[in-house]
């Protein structure tokens, strides 16, 4: 694992002087590097100092690896504006090692360090790059909500130490036995994931975002919360009929609310990511029901939606780039100025809502199958989620894809290869990793 962590160390002082695509390729030769170096399916490999990798982490670091890759394609404006297109770069480089560090680490403390300093090359991003001047009150919010609920976290993991003697993952073997501990240790999770009630921060964030800022947002950082959540899963057990099934009464009725707000929605982008609070809201009621179907389902959705919805944010942000505009009521008829584009809108949508043969379908009907043996009432907003995910998606389909264009566009560029080839690769691994879905339910 150090050997990678090196080689990312390597790029920082690349990312000034190379050209900004030739980052792009040095990301993804590592990228395919990690994925070649791996070999054990259900334990920990590569390990070294206090670093190592099973599948879980495994399949995050591959998804943050070809994530922050799609982010520097994406942001093909910021190189041709020449708008600090070095320091963007730089910026990327250190985002990508504090997640790698995140994911491969074995110990709690130092999972926690990084997951807090992964929040600053974030909020560099949606303060520096961002569109409107909101976006300070945004990045506040991003970093406020995480700060606040980190610290009971620190003070619960010097608690762990003292009575487990170690804080690797391996060792954590005393279960937790107050409602204050679960809850000070889990909130942080809980923000970041986002779940109803703690989710405010997210809509405003992505809106305020530019595109790199959003995919990494819709990536990679709500994933760290269902990765905390899933690594700590053995000291909560005693949870599992109490504070437990509040929170998953919390995620699904607040993931049916969302779906509803989703749907008055008149920003493009703000439609997306109430989307994801929704989504994310099943992944978490999943991870509570601590079963087998449950916890493959989380890992399974938070891989399928850290596609999906970065894949979608791109595809607003190519509409906004033309128009200058991410209202629904402006962008209609985009099936008759780009045709090309509208086949993505509806590949991404269709995934989105869940279709074959999308990973999102898999990871559905594992949560279904784990929430409903858990409790057989989940039925009735488990199928409103379902029924409400189609309505969103189709909504923002045939109102920014059918209709009559808005006249104010006098001149509108088709699109880029570079815009085409980033949709492709947003879209297969999506659809094709569900051939090799039986090494994604191994690790447990």
């Amino acid at each position: 694992m150090m050997k990678f962590l090196i080689s990312l160390f390597m790029l920082i002082p690349l990312s000034f002087y190379i050209n900004f695509w030739l980052n792009l390729w040095f990301m993804l030769i590592l990228m395919f590097l990690f994925m070649f170096s791996y070999f054990s399916m259900f334990m920990y490999s590569e390990i070294s100092y206090f670093l190592a990798c099973d599948l879980l982490s495994y399949s995050l670091i591959v998804l943050s690896f070809w994530v922050c890759s799609l982010m520097i394609m994406a942001s093909g404006k910021v190189n041709k504006m020449k708008n600090f297109n070095y320091f963007f770069n730089f910026i990327i480089v250190i985002l990508m090692i504090a997640l790698y560090m995140t994911f491969s680490s074995m110990n709690l403390f130092i999972f926690y360090l990084f997951f807090e300093v992964s929040l600053i090359p974030t909020l560099i991003l949606i303060i520096g790059w961002g569109y409107q001047p909101e976006r300070l009150e945004a990045g506040i919010y991003l970093l406020f909500y995480t700060m606040l609920m980190s610290l009971p976290m620190f003070i619960m993991i010097m608690y762990l130490y003292k009575i487990n003697g170690s804080l690797f993952y391996l060792l954590l073997n005393k279960p937790l036995n107050y409602g204050y501990m679960y809850i000070m240790i889990n909130m942080v999770f809980f923000v970041k994931m986002p779940m109803f009630f703690l989710h405010l921060w997210l809509p405003k964030a992505h809106v305020e975002a530019p595109v790199s800022g959003s995919m990494i947002l819709a990536g990679i950082m709500l994933k760290l919360g269902g990765y905390g959540l899933l690594r700590l899963m053995m000291i909560f057990k005693l949870f599992v009929n109490s504070l437990n099934n509040f929170v998953i009464i919390i995620s699904l009725l607040g993931g049916f609310i969302v779906s509803l707000i989703c749907i008055r929605q008149s920003d493009i982008k703000s439609l997306i990511a109430y989307s994801s609070v929704s989504h994310m809201g099943l992944v978490l009621a999943g991870i509570m029901t601590m079963n087998y179907w449950g916890i493959w389902g989380g890992l399974v959705m938070m891989l399928a939606h850290g596609l999906c919805s970065s894949g979608l944010f791109c595809l607003s942000n190519l509409v906004y780039e033309r128009s200058l505009s991410r209202s629904i009521y402006l962008n209609k008829g985009l099936l008759n100025i780009m045709p090309n584009l509208s086949l993505w809108w509806f590949l991404m949508l269709s995934s989105n809502m869940a279709a074959p043969f999308s990973l999102n379908l898999l990871g559905e009907i594992m949560l279904i199958n784990s929430l409903v043996s858990f409790l057989y009432m989940n039925m009735l907003f488990l199928s409103l989620l379902s029924f409400f995910s189609a309505v969103y998606s189709l909504f923002l389909y045939s109102y920014s894809q059918h209709g009559i264009y808005f006249s104010g566009l006098f001149s509108f560029m088709q699109g880029y290869h570079r815009e085409y080839l980033l949709l492709f690769l947003h879209w297969v691994p999506l659809n094709i990793l569900f051939l090799k879905m039986e090494l994604l339910v191994q690790w447990i």
